[in-house]
This record gives C-alpha cells, sequence and structure tokens, in this order.
C-alpha cells in the first residue's frame, strides 16, 4: 500500500492498532523511497509503542523519531525535537505515529503550523472491537475530538478491526461496514482495511472486491 502525501499522520482510539499499521507503511515505503523516518508520537499508550522495536527500524535502515535512551520507556508525555528535521526535509516520507484519541492528538496540534502547508493525510485507524468506537455515534464522537486536538482534518479511514491472532475473516466484515459508514458519514474515502498475513488465504474473496492492505504483527503484548 503506497502512501500519497509526504507526511501521514494515523490516529484512533486507543488499541486501535496504529503502531502494527504504521510498521508495515514504513518497510513498504523503503522499498520505495531512500528516506523513510517513523515518529513515535505515542505519548499515552505504555506498551503498543513503535519505539519499542527501535533495532529492527535500525536494520531495515528506517529512521526512528522517539525520545533517546532512558526516555524511550518512559510513560512521560515527552516528544523528539528531531521531527522537525524530517518534516522539513522534502527527501523524507514521514509516518506518525499518534497517541489514541483526543488526548493523543493533542500531541499532534502543537505541530500545526510546521505542516499545515505540506497538506499531511490524516488517516483515522478504526478497530470496531474496541470500546467505545464500537458504534458509528461512537466513532463519529471519536473523530471530532481527534480533528479538535490535532487541528487537522481526517482524511480517509482505516478498517483495522482485529482481536490479535484470534482475528476471523467475521471481524474484518463487521469492521468493514462499520467503516464504510463512517466513510461515508464524514464524506471521505475508506482507504483500506488491513489484515493479518494470516488470513491471506481466507481474505481472497474479499481482497479481490476491496482495498487491502496485508499486515505482519511485529508487536506483541508485555507477556508474549
Amino acid at each position: 500500500m503506497k502512501i500519497n502525501n509526504r507526511i501521514t499522520i494515523l490516529a484512533g482510539h486507543f488499541g486501535s492498532g496504529k503502531t502494527e499499521i504504521a510498521i508495515n507503511l514504513a518497510l513498504n515505503e523503503k522499498k520505495i523511497h531512500n528516506h523513510v523516518a517513523i515518529n513515535d508520537l505515542d505519548v499515552i499508550n505504555p506498551y503498543f509503542r513503535s519505539r519499542d522495536v527501535a533495532s529492527f527500524f535500525q536494520q531495515q535502515d528506517i529512521e526512528l523519531i522517539s525520545p533517546n535512551n532512558q526516555l524511550a520507556t518512559s510513560d512521560l508525555p515527552i516528544v523528539s525535537g528531531e521531527i522537525y528535521r524530517v518534516l522539513h526535509d522534502h527527501r523524507y516520507k514521514v509516518i506518525i505515529d499518534a497517541g489514541g484519541d483526543k488526548d493523543g492528538a493533542t500531541a499532534l496540534g502543537q505541530y500545526y503550523n510546521e505542516w499545515k502547508e505540506y497538506n499531511p493525510q490524516l488517516l483515522f485507524v478504526l478497530n470496531v472491537n474496541r470500546p467505545y468506537v464500537s458504534t458509528l455515534e461512537g466513532a463519529l464522537y471519536t473523530v471530532r475530538q481527534v480533528e479538535a486536538a490535532a487541528r487537522l482534518k481526517v482524511t480517509g479511514i482505516i478498517n483495522n478491526t482485529n482481536i490479535g491472532r484470534e482475528t476471523t475473516m467475521e471481524d474484518i466484515l463487521k469492521g468493514y461496514e462499520l467503516s464504510s459508514n463512517l466513510a461515508v458519514e464524514l464524506k471521505i474515502p475508506l482507504k483500506y482495511s488491513t489484515i493479518s498475513n494470516h488470513l491471506e488465504n481466507d481474505a481472497q474473496n474479499f481482497a479481490r472486491d476491496h482495498e487491502v492492505m496485508f499486515i505482519k504483527r511485529y508487536m506483541k503484548v508485555p507477556w508474549e
């Protein structure tokens, strides 16, 4: 799945799976572009953060922008000033992994004047199995909260409905229905549905008629 804009921001409710998508997007972009950076702007979630796979990014020659050294595992709302360098360097494709809902999106708002002229795409990642976004009303409310905090309009929806390794095609289809309705209400496109690669065979019929990005799962919960 190719990124059209130079700057792509992923936002969504806590547990939506933004980090997995960010990692897979960065890997896809690295096949095309020499300079790819992923900015870990998640100041909310202490577990599923892109900074936790820093060594993997280094192996792939993908630049990770995140707090350094002992601050990397801090639960403090710390962001790295290195983001300014890649934002203004037009050689870079930049993927921003933002925190959950409006609280996480607040960190985006401080960069509004830096990237507004670059027309970033803000994609809302929807996992309908998460609380508060399992209904159209809840998802709409969360999008509006994110937009207000980020000072940007959401430009597309990603259906990332899953329950980890137990995800089935029924989950994908349930998420697709709500994601489609949300996109219609907001008058923006449903970009694609993400499907874990263990479901690739089961998803062939769906993939023939719908935009799909098959993803590999890199993040692990602390007990795995």
